[in-house]
């Protein structure tokens, strides 16, 4: 609105400009934060709300609920929202599962006692055909596209057995008919899709874990409370006791301790400072401060964390290869299967044996388990994963994990802090300016060192242009218009400047070296415990760093990696991770900043660590929150567990098909004079695929 000055109740200067206020409420608000009404934040991102896909085919995306057009499972939501409603499908089956039990009951009493066929013809007609109606009508497309699945073997099973039983009832009265075979099969089916469903529910558990952890409000720093959408970054907030932080950022004022254990996965509650990051999601403890907002919504590490998960949980394992081929034979195989011991059935006991016989085969026979056996770990395990600060991109990268043979990592936010600080300074204001001006531009670890001295020393970083960053090397630009550099010896050395050997850092300014730099990063007191972790399971470590030979050794030394390359530029860590790719063996990559992200990208498994570079969590298939070592053994420890844990559901998924179908068949009658009722098989098939998804969910009580 506008304001007649002359009738205004206060007016406010700001970066030039005079503002005119109709109340003086309106003024002091104003002056608390400038910003937050000159630039208010942007509208939130609609959520891409409405997509749905299938656990066992993930390449499969719909507008709505609905059915996979290859298994015929039910759709599930490609993203999970706390605000999401009750899925229709779950209610559906439900409501017919109990109807079908209505019917199912009564005709399976009368089947037992081969009395009033006719009843158990009305009885059955709406427990197979209402209640199974969605069997059918996924069978039929599955026929329609050439995708036989289990509905396909369900469907013609119980059609069979009711259509046989209804024809000889009509042509000549027989009592001996299989409406409570088809009646029970079908109430068996739904159960197991309700069970199933309900399982599915559970392994999004992980992911609402972590969106419940989002505030829905935030205070800005005069005690203003905001929606959480309305923060953008740089804004103060103020994070009282007991509160959830709302962004990721930085504490300026105040301190306190915020359990992180949510995020990271560790219990200890951290203490923070002026200085130290936080993260959106966290819980904050007894202590009071302020921070400034970095990264807000949907680009805090939460929301990231929440996006990782959902993505893995739609990917493959290449141990799913085999479930995948098996499955494309395994339908039309049984289909096969069927019509013989139909035939062989027909030929020598007559039709009634041979419709039981073949109906129990193609019942048995029903592949719902071996298709659950990869995903349902998967999902489980990625969400467990999640809440130990593990974020997995994707389920190969989970899989390499597991048989890495050796471990690469950088020294810089790896097996350091990736936190230093300047130790000693050689040279006059004027270059310590320059270097500061320099660094204004950079996201290195060392930047940040040398910009915290400088403001320690009072040199004001001045104006920069044609900024210019050399992995590896150091950076270029103008500096209040002189031409200046900041960067290793090798690097000055490279321009042709004369230096004195020995320094972490030199400034050049006009072609020549103005000042020296050291600057010290602590080890990581996780670091050797964690190493020494993973050489006991058989890993070679490798330290791989552009930092000089003698820190280099220092360090590796001191958490006891024996095998060091210095003085790597980041086009030959790359080079190094493929040719020791060549040399056999499973390489894994573990690194923090820009300079790594081509090697992690080229290595089998790329780890990065979460307290470095976006560009490196990017390029990695796997994150570490809290950018801890100790967070690769405890991934590990997950991997070998999800491995072992599909490789279990896929043992019990054939050991059973593989079992049930030569007993179904009638393999075993002419020397034990075994055969296997219908319902009994419905029954082993509901139990196959319920103790698929029990033995998956056992992953998220797992120890990391």
């Amino acid at each position: 609105m506008s304001v007649d000055p002359a009738h205004a109740a206060g007016s406010f200067a700001f970066e030039g400009v005079t503002y005119y206020f109709c109340a003086v409420s309106c003024l002091d608000q104003f002056r608390a934060d400038p910003n937050r009404y000159l630039h208010p934040a942007a509208e939130p991102e609609p959520m891409q709300g409405g997509q749905y896909t299938c656990p066992m085919h993930p390449e499969v995306l719909n507008d709505g609920f609905g059915t996979c057009p290859h298994c015929g499972m039910a759709l599930e939501p490609v993203e999970v929202s706390l605000g999401q409603t009750a899925n229709p499908e779950l209610a559906d089956m439900s409501r017919r599962f109990w109807i079908a039990l209505v019917f199912a009951v009564p005709v399976f009493v009368l089947g037992m006692a081969e009395a009033f066929p006719w009843v158990q013809c009305l009885l059955s007609a709406p427990a197979v055909f209402w209640a199974g109606w969605p069997v059918f009508e996924r069978a039929a497309a599955s026929i329609r596209r050439l995708t036989p699945n289990m509905f396909t073997l369900i469907a013609v099973g119980t059609a069979a057995a009711w259509g046989y039983s209804a024809w000889i009832l009509v042509s000549n009265g027989h009592p001996h008919v299989y409406f409570e075979a088809a009646a029970v099969i079908v109430t068996l089916v739904l159960l197991g899709q309700v069970l199933e469903l309900r399982a599915r529910e559970r392994t999004t558990e992980a992911i609402r874990g972590l969106l419940e952890l989002a505030p829905k409000t935030a205070r800005t720093a005069t005690g203003e409370e905001i929606a959480i959408d309305r923060i953008r970054p740089g804004e103060l907030l103020l994070v009282r006791p007991g509160e959830r932080i709302p962004a990721d950022g930085t504490v300026t004022e105040g301190s306190s301790a915020v359990d992180e254990s949510a995020v990271t996965g560790e219990a200890e509650p951290a203490e923070k400072q002026a200085g130290a990051p936080v993260t959106a999601g966290t819980l904050n403890g007894a202590g009071s401060f302020v921070m400034r907002a970095a990264r807000v919504g949907r680009d805090t590490l939460l929301a990231r964390m929440v996006q990782l998960t959902a993505q893995a949980q739609r990917t493959r394992a290449p141990v799913q290869r085999l479930a995948d081929r098996v499955a494309a034979v395994f339908v039309p195989a049984v289909l096969v299967v069927a019509v013989v011991t139909f035939a062989v059935w027909y030929a020598f006991g007559g039709i009634a044996p041979a419709l039981v016989n073949s109906v129990a085969v193609l019942i048995i026979a029903c592949p719902c388990a071996v298709g659950l056996a990869t995903p349902m770990s998967i999902l489980v395990g990625t969400g467990r994963a999640a809440r130990a600060g593990i974020l997995v991109r994707s389920a190969e990268a989970l899989e390499r994990l597991a048989g890495a043979t050796t471990l690469v990592v950088d020294k810089t936010g790896t097996v350091t802090e990736g936190r230093p600080r300047v130790t000693l300074y050689q040279g006059d204001g004027d270059g310590l300016r320059i270097a500061a001006t320099l660094e204004q531009a950079s996201e290195h670890p060392l930047a940040a060192a040398v910009l915290a001295y400088a403001r320690e020393q009072g040199a004001v970083p001045g104006r920069l242009a044609n900024f210019q960053y050399l992995p590896g090397l150091g950076v270029t630009g103008n500096a209040d218009g002189t031409p200046a550099a900041l960067g290793s010896g090798r690097f000055m050395n490279q321009m042709g400047l004369g230096c004195e050997p020995g320094r972490s850092l030199y400034v050049a300014a006009a072609g020549r070296v103005v000042a020296a730099i050291d600057v010290e990063d602590p080890v990581k007191e996780s670091a050797a415990p964690a190493i020494e972790a993973l050489r006991q399971e058989g890993m070679h470590v490798v330290m791989l760093t552009g930092d000089r030979a003698g820190i280099a050794e220092a360090v590796a030394a001191r958490v006891g990696i024996s095998e060091v390359h210095a003085d790597v530029l980041p086009a030959a860590k790359h080079k190094f991770i493929a040719d020791r790719m060549r040399q056999g063996g499973i390489i894994a990559m573990a690194g923090d900043g820009v300079n790594d992200a081509p090697a992690l990208a080229q290595a089998d498994v790329g780890i990065a660590m979460g307290n470095g570079t976006g560009i490196a969590m990017e390029a990695a298939g796997i994150t570490l929150v809290k950018g801890d070592l100790r967070g690769i053994v405890r991934a590990r420890k997950l991997s070998r567990a999800v491995l072992s844990n599909i490789r279990q559901n896929l043992f019990f998924a054939f050991f059973y098909n593989l079992l049930g179908v030569p007993v179904a068949a009638g393999l075993l009658y002419p020397f034990t004079g075994l055969l296997l009722n219908p319902m009994i098989a419905a029954a082993a098939m509901t139990l196959s695929s319920v103790s698929v998804i029990t033995n998956a969910l056992r992953l998220r009580d797992l120890e990391l």
